[in-house]
Parts: structure tokens; sequence; C-alpha cells
């Protein structure tokens, strides 16, 4: 392992937090809204107010059918996504033969960067993963991005005494204590002519590496990026575990290759997305006061020009098993959301123009779709409930004929859609014994509502707090994992 790096790097630091605010402001989510939002926000609310005014009921009744519009368009898009997996092609598959079989003259410099905070537990784990990546060593850079004042972290990961590719990079302390800065940060100084990005608790399949160099080749220098899957090692630790394993297995297996499939921009994970060095400097890395920066990367890539793949290869992460703390990493994931289409709607011309018809409608009815979703859950649930037992005149009154029969049609038929399609990845995945937990998912779906809520909250109070999320509470002993995987590799 080499030293820790100087962290008096000034010039590194201030590109690693201030670089893309000062390049293009308007691809920044250090404003929440723009000056323009403000104005069109104050224009609409004027605009609300006097319809209000003037005209009480039918104000109420246009912007209910509003929003019954656009739930019932999100939930259409996500079964066509569905749909367009199902047809094939989205996905790139690299055999093991053909990874393995190439040389090492083919083979990049490659560097994967490894954010870690307040992890000492963890850091064991995390270099035996590592390390079991089938990679030449003298090609590999990994660097493991510590706070500097994260003593116990940094402690840990000398103690492990890993090899000499290893570079434990200390941080400066400075704000915001993102993910991404400190990912800007490692970048800077990073070697490889590849990117990678692992999370702490992650375990890499041992290939992965040489799938993702052979997918960039084959795809060509249009794709900046390609997408590994995620999967969890502890699924049946409880219910929950479950819930989340059957929506990653429809998220990377079915909606992100639909995704690509219809053309539209991809909002990446935050882990195992495999980049071309010099399109990530083209674009401007990535933002540190953005809490979903790999979504909002995803969206900016496209926007350049870029093209982003889906590769079947399988990182394995902790399933969150708890439910407090699963509410805090999803408010976080759908308040990353709404900066990501906040900032991407700055200039809604610009933006159509350089996405296209089809990559416009995948930013509002998917990144902006899922928190839309998952907060208008609850309201129609409660308004349904209501007219079952009640059947008050006032929400006869807001559902006329046209609004009533499209709102029976997503409570119905919407429903019983997500709840299918759920069934069915589980089955398509090969985890049947998922099926139960499938079945039960509209207890899933209130949790994400609680989410949903916190995060639109947390947008107006506190836009760029990052709140960590817990790692550590599986049952599950992750080193089986990482032993069979890597004996499977050298087989």
């Amino acid at each position: 392992m080499t030293g820790i790096t100087d962290t008096d790097r000034d010039a590194d630091l201030e590109g690693s937090v201030d670089g893309l605010a000062r390049w293009r402001p308007d691809l920044s989510a250090h404003v929440t809204l723009s000056g323009g939002q403000r104005w069109t926000l104050i224009a609409a609310g004027v605009a609300a107010a006097a319809a209000l005014f003037a005209a009480p009921r039918a104000a109420v009744i246009a912007v209910n059918g509003l929003l019954v519009g656009l739930y019932a368009a999100a939930v259409v898009y996500r079964v066509l996504l569905f749909r367009a997996s199902l047809r094939g092609g989205a996905l790139t598959r690299i055999p093991d033969d053909e990874a393995l079989a190439l040389p090492g003259h083919q083979l990049p410099p490659y560097t994967v960067l490894v954010p870690v905070y307040k992890e000492p537990e963890v850091v064991g784990q995390l270099l035996a993963a590592l390390d079991a990546l089938d990679y030449p060593r003298d090609l590999l850079d990994v660097r493991l991005l510590v706070e500097a004042d994260d003593a116990a972290t940094i402690a840990a990961a000398q103690a492990a005494r890993p090899g000499p590719h290893v570079t434990v990079v200390a941080v400066p302390p400075a704000q915001p204590r993102t993910k991404p800065k400190a990912l800007n940060y490692g970048l800077s100084a990073a070697r490889g002519d590849l990117v990678t990005i692992y999370d702490a608790e992650d375990l890499p399949e041992p290939l992965q590496l040489r799938r993702a160099v052979a997918a960039l080749q084959r795809l060509g220098p249009d794709f900046a990026c390609v997408q590994a899957r995620l999967d969890y090692y502890n699924p049946q630790q409880n219910l929950l575990t479950r819930w989340f394993t059957i929506e990653y297995g429809a998220w990377f297996a079915h909606l992100l290759p639909g995704l690509a499939r219809l053309g539209a921009p991809i909002p990446l994970g935050g882990t195992s997305n495999h980049f071309r060095r010099d399109a990530l400097d083209a674009v401007g890395g990535w933002d540190p006061r953005n809490v979903t920066e790999d979504a909002d990367l995803g969206i900016r890539l496209d926007r350049f020009g870029y093209h982003v793949g889906v590769l079947d290869s399988t990182t394995l992460e902790e399933a969150n098993s708890d439910a407090v703390n699963w509410v805090k990493q999803r408010s976080r994931w759908y308040k990353g959301y709404l900066q990501t289409w906040l900032v991407h709607m700055r200039n809604p011309l610009r933006t159509y123009r350089e996405l296209g018809f089809r990559g416009f409608i995948g930013l509002n009815l998917f990144v902006a779709g899922t928190p839309l979703l998952a907060v208008l859950n609850p309201a129609t649930w409660f308004l349904s409930i209501l007219w079952l037992v009640a059947q008050p005149a006032f929400i006869e009154a807001l559902f006329p004929g046209p609004t009533y029969y499209l709102a029976l049609a997503c409570l119905v038929l919407g429903n019983l859609a997500c709840l299918y399609l759920n069934v069915l990845s589980a089955r398509l995945n090969d985890t049947p014994e998922l099926v139960p937990a499938a079945l039960l998912m509209p207890g899933y779906w209130v949790l994400m509502s609680l989410a949903a809520a916190k995060a639109w909250l947390q947008l107006i109070l506190t836009p760029s707090f990052w709140e960590k999320t817990t790692h550590g509470l599986s049952t599950v002993d992750p080193n089986h994992h990482i032993a069979s995987e890597h004996t499977g590799a050298t087989r």
C-alpha cells in the first residue's frame, strides 16, 4: 500500500468543490432553483391564487386532473420500459472466455475509487473483495477515499496492509462533505484510463473490470459508461430486504435496460459504473452538491452526446435491513432525483434539444416521476378509502367523468400492473422464493411514500445535506460470497 496522499492539494480541493459550478453553473445543484425557476414558481403561485379566487372549484379540478394525468403517464411509462427490456438487446453480455482472453496490452490502467466514511469495521471485507478482482495489479489503481479526520477508518486501512496498488487518499475536510466531492478529489490524481466506483460494502464479480473493458471496446467511443447490475447478498434477512431485492432486480434487470432500449438517459446507480476517464473530464465530473450525483451524471453524459450501456455483471451489496435506516437512504435518493430534475429543467428547450424527444420524456416521467409517484400514493389511497367508507360530495366534485375513470384505472390497473411486474421480475431473475414477498409490495410502497415526503421537505430545508446510510447491519456473513466468487473465477 502506498502512503496516505498529501492533503494540501488546494487546487484539487477547490476544483472538487466548485469546479462544475464555476464551469457550468446551469448544470450544478449549488442552488436549488435558478432565477428563472424562482420567477416561474412565483408566477405559477400567483396564477393559482387568482384562479382559486375567481373559480375555486374549477381550479381545484384542473390541478387534480393534471396530477392524475401525470401519475397515469408515469405508471404507463414504467410498463413500457419493462416491456422494452423483455425485447432484449439492451444488456451487454461478455462471456467469461472473452473477458479472460483479453491480452495485457489491450487492458488499460484502471482506477477504482472507493469512498469510505466512518466504516472501519468493513475495511477488511472491502479490501478482500477488491483483491478478488481479476486484473493485472500493475494496471490497477485502487484509491480508498477517506476523510482526513476519520482516524479510525484510516487506521483500519493501514492495519489491513493491502498491496502497493492501493492508495489511501485523505480527503481534506471541506463543505460539502459528500461522496461526489470525495470522488472528484480522488479522480484528480488518478492514473486510470477507465474509472469505476465501489461502495464500502460492495462485492463485485471478479471479472467485472475485464468485462467492462471488453464492453466499452465493443460499444465504441460514443459510450462513456457501462453500468453493472447491483444485487444483494442478504435478501432473506427479513421482509424489508426481500422487498429491496425485488425492487433492485426490477430496476437493474428491466427498467434501466428499458431506458437504454428506448434511447432515454440512464440515471446511474451509485456504484459499479465504469467510465472512460476522458468522458468524465469532458462533462465536469460529479456534482458535489447533488445527493444522487450518479443519476445526475447519467443525465449530463446524455446531454453531452454520450451513451450509457448496461453491463451484464453483478456487484453484491448489503440490503438495508432496518426500516428507519432505509427511509434515510431512500429519502436521499428521492431528494437527489428532484435536484437532478430541477437542474436539467432550468432551460427546458435546451435540454429538449440535447436529449431529444425520448430523452426528455424519460427525464420527466422517470427521474421526476419516481419521487412524484411515491409522494402522491398516500393521497390516492386516502381518497379511495374515504370514498368507499363515506362517499363525501367533495370527492365526487374533484373527479368529473374523464378524471374519475383515469384515476380509477390508475388505482386498479396501475397498482395491479406494478404488483404483477414485481412478481414477474422475481420470476425472470430466477428468484421465485421472493414471489410471496412481491405480493406484499404495497407495504413497501408505504415506506416509499414516507421517504418521498421527507425528501420533498429536505429539498426545501436542507437540499445538499447528505444523510449517511449505516452499513454492517446484515446478519449474513459476506465472506463466503467473496470466497466462492474468487474460486469461481480461478476454475
